[in-house]
């Protein structure tokens, strides 16, 4: 999953990114509630939001969150334990609701319990200029012109799509883009990418970047080249 943490306590945000990425988690982190909305429009599959942050509140993000008619699964962490203040975090659009401190464990479950809840409309569509993906017809156009693509080549080019704008690593890739076990090197990503670049067509291609001695990225407005 990309998961987004939403925390002012940088020894906190620190230590559940390294948490969930040695769960094969791809995870962003923001320092406040706008950077948080940032994130959230570019697109993830959860959030662990703080309550109190130094900008906006907790509370506030999910609202905004939710006025976007975002459905993303929202967890909230605070150190308040009142009822009140549960009932406040649930109505403005938390899907659950954890007290400081917590057990790591316990949080993972809940993610994992959040995330299996069927969303109210999930998007099926996801488009990148000219380019649109259909996640359930399993199909890919460029301009109208739909392109034949290996079901690995389709799973990295939607891994890619889900996170545009955002550089993911080699070994990020290999973690959402194949099955998991499945004996490959780093060096397949290169190559898949240059199957994508070659069936995308010249204007396309310009839009996925080689991030150097990082990994990859798609531009949702980049330039074509």
């Amino acid at each position: 999953m990309h998961i987004l943490i939403i925390e002012d306590d940088p020894r906190l945000a620190e230590l559940l990114r390294q948490l969930l990425t040695a769960e094969r988690h791809v995870v962003e982190v923001a320092t406040d509630g706008r950077e948080g909305l940032d994130y959230a429009v570019a697109g993830v599959d959860a959030i662990v939001l703080d309550l109190g942050l130094p900008d906006i509140s907790g509370f506030e993000v999910a609202r905004r969150i939710r006025k976007q008619r975002n459905a993303v699964p929202i967890l909230m962490l605070t150190a308040r334990d009142a009822v009140s203040d549960r009932v406040e975090g649930l109505d403005a659009g938390a899907d659950d609701y954890l007290v400081k401190p917590f057990a790591f464990e316990e949080l993972a479950a809940r993610l994992r319990s959040i995330t299996r809840r069927p969303a109210s409309s999930p998007a099926t569509l996801l488009t990148c200029g000219p380019m649109v993906l259909d996640d359930v017809k399993r199909s890919v156009t460029v301009d109208g012109r739909e392109v034949a693509l290996t079901p690995r080549e389709f799973s990295l080019l939607e891994t890619l799509m889900r996170h545009r704008d955002q550089v993911l690593t080699r070994e990020q890739l290999l973690d959402h883009a194949w099955p998991y076990g499945v004996a490959v090197t780093p060096n397949s990503v290169d190559a898949y990418i240059a199957f994508l670049r070659r069936k995308l067509g010249s204007v396309m291609a310009g839009r996925i970047e080689t991030v150097r001695g990082v990994g990859f990225r798609i531009r949702r407005d980049g330039a074509d080249a």
